[in-house]
């Protein structure tokens, strides 16, 4: 009879690396080149980096595209000191892999990928379903719920929104993200960007800045067009960072809360 954990399975190593088996199907290509396919990943989480990465069985790499980094980086992923250059699809992209100093995971090979650090690896594959910027954390929750709150959001003492049918999305190590009908929202205040960034547990989004300006940071106000389907309800709607902004719940002020973003809010707006 089979055993299964009921704890979080996770292995540290001297190194300060966090790592734990995967159950799923990943596939890695650059172009039209699958240079990885592996049913025996597994999860690393490096120091003071809050997001995992995957890392590869060697037999489940295509080790004769990778060759001895002619430029390895130094002082980066937790003191590795052999790096690849990757040549595929015709072309070379170099530091593309690594291994770890860790001895457990020493027959192991770690990627970038494109869209979280402009190189590496452009298409990654969970099963079937393609996935972006890095691996989702199986231990981290996002849930989109509808509400019935009042919600009034504040820039400069002005309301910008108001509603009483938002969408609450719950994100384990984050604020409640407060998603607001446009037609609750005064969009004649704000002013579309070419901002976009990507998140493997929501999809694209777009932005918008405060178009007063002054002390208010840039791309303070987001929207997922066309989120992933988990956290479909959210399509459409719009969410200010709590971090820059004055939000009341239900008559109750919230504290601005201190992030990860908090650094990149942090920067006004240029005149």
């Amino acid at each position: 009879m089979s055993t299964f954990p009921t704890a979080r399975a996770v292995r540290t190593t001297p190194e300060g690396l966090l790592w734990e088996p995967s159950a799923r199907w990943v596939r890695g290509r650059k172009g039209d080149v699958t240079v990885v396919d592996s049913r025996h990943p597994v999860l690393v989480w490096e120091p003071d980096v809050p997001v995992p990465l995957y890392a590869f069985p060697r037999a489940e790499v295509r080790e004769d595209l990778l060759r001895p980094a002619k430029n390895p980086p130094m002082g980066t992923h937790t003191g590795s000191r052999i790096f690849y250059d990757l040549e595929a699809d015709g072309e070379t992209v170099e530091n593309a892999a690594w291994t770890f100093p860790a001895a457990d995971l020493a027959d192991h090979i770690a990627f970038e990928w494109f869209r979280r650090v402009g190189r590496g690896l452009d298409h990654w594959y969970e099963e079937e379903e393609e996935i972006f910027i890095h691996p989702r954390d199986p231990h981290k929750r996002v849930d989109a719920i509808p509400s019935s709150r009042h919600v009034v959001v504040e820039i400069g003492g002005t309301v910008v929104a108001d509603t009483r049918r938002p969408v609450l999305l719950f994100e384990t190590g984050l604020p409640t993200r407060y998603y607001i009908p446009r037609e609750d929202v005064r969009l004649d205040l704000l002013e579309p960007t070419d901002h976009s960034t990507g998140c493997p547990y929501k999809g694209t989004a777009r932005y918008w800045s405060w178009r007063a300006g002054a002390d208010v940071p840039p791309n303070i106000v987001w929207s997922y067009p066309d989120p992933l389907p988990a956290v479909g309800a959210v399509r459409g709607l719009l969410a200010f960072f709590n971090e820059a902004v004055g939000i009341i719940v239900d008559g109750e002020h919230q504290e601005r809360p201190v992030t990860p973003f908090t650094p990149m809010l942090s920067t006004p707006s240029p005149e």
